[in-house]
């Protein structure tokens, strides 16, 4: 019996095939180009494979995710030319007869680290997971389950208080120009100084613009729903950076309440090789067969 996971980015698919440990038996990378070829390319990798017991798709969006809306599945107004009403779940439902779980791309990641956490002796209740890379987002896990109802939660759109070295810039946003994707993703590099986010060196004063705007959305994850672990992925982070990000969480936080260890708070993944997505896509998928 195999699990299948795909993890949906604007810039490239990862669809992988993973055992009953979660442990990936095979994998590709497809780059995302139109809506009909990147599936079409998808839905071949996992026709190979007629052990596939269940998969599960974890998403750029924003995504539906109400089952009771009509555009259950749809990938929907996104800014990504080609994909905006998309019926991504159905075309994949439509070329394989098995459960298939439908989410977003961070709720796979932030997944992925709960469980590995779980499988490792620890037994989180809570735990927040930003990506920050071209674009931003966040899943949230309390007391083992997602929070988002209506809809999934849009933590990349939230609004900060400005650095003050930063106040000419704008931010790049189609929605709201300096809400915090606007301010940290990574093609900001490129628009404040004309360098791609690899090419920055970390004594850059931007990395500190950054850091400041990325430990302000830590504080409002603390403050709102007080999670053991806040977790950083994304192109955008390194262990140098979140040393300046912890900084500044500390010195906005002022102690107003306690943490007992910033460097065990806020962390990067523990997963290797940016595979918390398809790891937690793996344990989606494996719990649509158990509750079967």
């Amino acid at each position: 019996m195999l699990l299948g996971s795909i993890e949906a980015g604007g810039t490239k698919f990862v669809c992988a095939v993973g055992n009953n440990d979660y442990q990936i038996v095979d994998s590709i990378v497809i780059k995302t180009t139109t809506p009909e070829e990147t599936f079409e390319k998808t839905i071949n990798f996992f026709k190979k494979y007629e052990d596939l017991a269940a998969l599960s798709i974890s998403s750029f969006g924003p995504i539906e995710i109400r089952k009771k809306s009509s555009k259950y599945g749809y990938i929907t107004d996104t800014p990504k030319k080609g994909w905006s009403n998309v019926n991504f779940l159905g075309t994949i439902k439509d070329a394989f007869n098995v459960p298939i779980y439908w989410t977003t791309d961070v709720n796979g990641s932030v997944y992925g680290e709960y469980i590995n956490f779980q499988k490792n002796g620890k037994d989180l209740d809570s735990i927040v997971y930003y990506t920050i890379g071209t674009g931003v987002g966040a899943g949230i896990i309390i007391n083992g389950k997602f929070i988002g109802d209506m809809g999934h939660p849009e933590l990349g759109h939230v609004k900060l208080k400005r650095h003050l070295d930063d106040l000419n810039f704008k931010g790049i946003c189609p929605y709201h120009k300096d809400c915090l994707e606007g301010l940290v993703s990574g093609p900001t590099f490129e628009k404040r100084v004309g360098k791609k986010g690899q090419d920055v060196p970390l004594t850059n004063h931007v990395w500190d613009i950054m850091a400041y705007y990325v430990a302000q959305a830590a504080i409002q994850m603390t403050l709102t729903f007080r999670p053991e672990k806040i977790i950083f992925g994304g192109g955008v982070v390194s262990e140098t950076f979140l040393k300046k990000v912890r900084a500044e969480f500390e010195k906005l936080l002022n102690g107003y309440i306690t943490i007992d260890n910033v460097d065990d708070y806020i962390i990067m993944p523990l997963i290797d090789d940016n595979g918390s997505a398809t790891y937690g896509n793996f344990a989606l998928a494996s719990s649509l067969i158990n509750k079967n």
